[in-house]
């Protein structure tokens, strides 16, 4: 009954998706700044006093998160610090990042800040609200707002498919106008990445299937489709076309810029797909990033599902399907590798002429976040293969210390695991004495601050980078919510932090 009243309510809104005006009904809201990430430092604020915004100051209020943020708290009623973790970080993406307004015409539009950068990352913001869409049938106006996000998603892959990064205004230039790729206007940065597409076609799924709301697979939809269509093809680099994407910077980091002329290592055109850079915006080694490929596979098939249950687009979603096919057996024949240790597991990165990097990124899609994703079955012996792999001293981006252990990445450096890995290893979790020394690794090394942030060093949790980072604040409150639904309320509140 309440998926039917959502439709009821946004079906007025279907005829709104074919046009792309920015023209918006009022001024965007201001974002947080200095004072809002001092705060989210601050050890001195004691356990149970709410490090949320002000009522009055948040940027998205939704009484039916409220209420469950109040109904998680009483279940962890034995573990405060937990709880107050809960309170701060799962509502974070809404009240600190959000900037949703109605544009000119009445349609949704939502723009997503990462948190303390003032950008919308394709990837992150898909992320940042999925934990969302299972209340949107109970909050309307949280359904628009997602509903803005998608429309947002689709309309910034119209602009440009390569982008990974999009500022709020078309008009807006900013630090890297200089890169040496087809930068313009609206664009925060065109780093290239599989998942950048894959995301947006994830949360749009996701959401058509829990609300039944279909008004968001208009004309700006189709075209999105045929541009992700489009760029995955150019990047399989058939036929010796190399494609239209090119990507150098000025920079001393040396996964900042690509090499061989800005197009990457050479490939063997195998039916995979290139990504020029990881989830982590740090440049791939070799092409073919497996993770996003598997990702690829998935994003397809539901695409291919939108195009012929909403859409009736027979055409479309056969070359979805056909794309998901053919990528999904290139991925059977060049992506798993024989380990002297652990048998059969899936290599991180491949060239398809048989050169493979073992290892994993922190960033999701990940290796380990597969299963997450549910890009491959948590049964698959493979990926169970893999997944002890990667937390492991035997993957070069795993990092164990005296404050806690994960998998980490160049793009922070040496001995700093990110919480996100700690996430999907307990998120791919089947036993409760590995999600208990995930969630207390969790709780310790948040340096006292009652928030999760990007990385933290091995040896000293009080070392960390980026102190307001909404995607891993959201994904906790999403690990928790699945936990306490799975059960797992009494192991929730026997775990205990272990620093001081």
């Amino acid at each position: 009954m309440k998926k039917m009243m959502l439709i009821a309510a946004l079906a007025a809104l279907s005829a709104c998706t074919t046009k792309t005006t920015e023209q918006t009904t009022e001024e965007p809201q201001k974002a947080f700044g200095a004072e809002y990430i001092q705060m989210t430092a601050d050890t001195t604020i004691h356990v149970g006093t709410s490090k949320r915004p002000p009522v009055e100051e948040r940027l998205f209020r939704s009484e039916v998160i409220d209420r469950k943020i109040e109904e998680v708290k009483a279940v962890l009623k034995d573990n405060p610090y937990l709880a107050w973790m809960f309170e701060n970080c799962f509502p974070n993406t809404l009240e600190t990042t959000v900037h949703y307004r109605q544009l000119a015409d009445g349609d949704d539009d939502t723009f997503v800040y990462t948190g303390d950068i003032a950008a919308m990352w394709l990837r992150d913001s898909g992320a940042q609200v999925w934990p969302y869409v299972q209340f949107c049938n109970d909050d309307p106006a949280l359904a628009r707002l997602i509903r803005g996000v998608i429309l947002r998603q689709l309309k910034s892959i119209n602009l440009d498919p390569y982008a990974n990064a999009f500022y709020d205004s078309p008009e807006q230039t900013g630090e890297w106008q200089s890169d040496h790729t087809q930068m313009k206007p609206g664009l925060h940065e065109r780093k290239y990445e599989i998942d950048s597409e894959c995301y947006p076609v994830r949360l749009a799924y996701a959401y058509w299937q829990e609300t039944g709301d279909t008004t968001v697979f208009g004309e700006v939809w189709l075209q999105a489709v045929d541009n992700i269509l489009k760029t995955f093809r150019e990047q399989q680099r058939k036929d010796g076309d190399r494609g239209p994407y090119t990507f150098r910077r000025t920079t001393d980091r040396q996964f900042d810029t690509v090499g061989w002329g800005g197009l990457g290592h050479p490939l063997n055109p195998v039916g995979l797909i290139a990504s020029v850079f990881r989830p982590s915006d740090d440049a791939t080694v070799f092409p073919f990033l497996v993770p996003s490929n598997f990702m690829a596979v998935t994003s397809l098939r539901k695409a291919a599902e939108i195009l012929s249950t909403v859409n009736h687009d027979a055409d479309r979603a056969q070359q979805c399907t056909a794309l998901a096919d053919e990528v999904e057996q290139a991925l059977r024949q060049y992506a798993v590798v024989n380990h002297p240790k652990y048998g059969k597991i899936y290599a991180f990165e491949v060239d398809g002429f048989g050169s493979q990097l073992l290892m994993d990124d922190a960033n999701v899609p990940s290796l380990l976040g597969m299963g997450y994703l549910g890009d491959v079955s948590l049964s698959d012996p493979v990926y169970q293969n893999t997944r002890r792999f990667v937390w492991s001293e035997d993957n070069p981006s795993f990092f164990r210390g005296r404050a806690g252990e994960g998998i980490g990445g160049p793009h922070v450096g040496y001995d700093m695991p990110w919480p996100m890995s700690i996430m999907m290893l307990a998120f791919t979790s089947q036993d409760d004495q590995e999600i208990r020394h995930c969630i207390e690794m969790l709780m310790s090394t948040d340096a006292g601050t009652g928030f999760i942030h990007e990385s933290f060093n091995k040896d000293d949790a009080r070392d960390y980078t980026r102190p307001w980072f909404a995607w891993q604040n959201t994904l906790f409150g999403e690990l928790i919510l699945k936990l306490i639904a799975d059960g797992k309320a009494d192991l929730l509140n026997s775990c205990q932090r272990y620093v001081d």
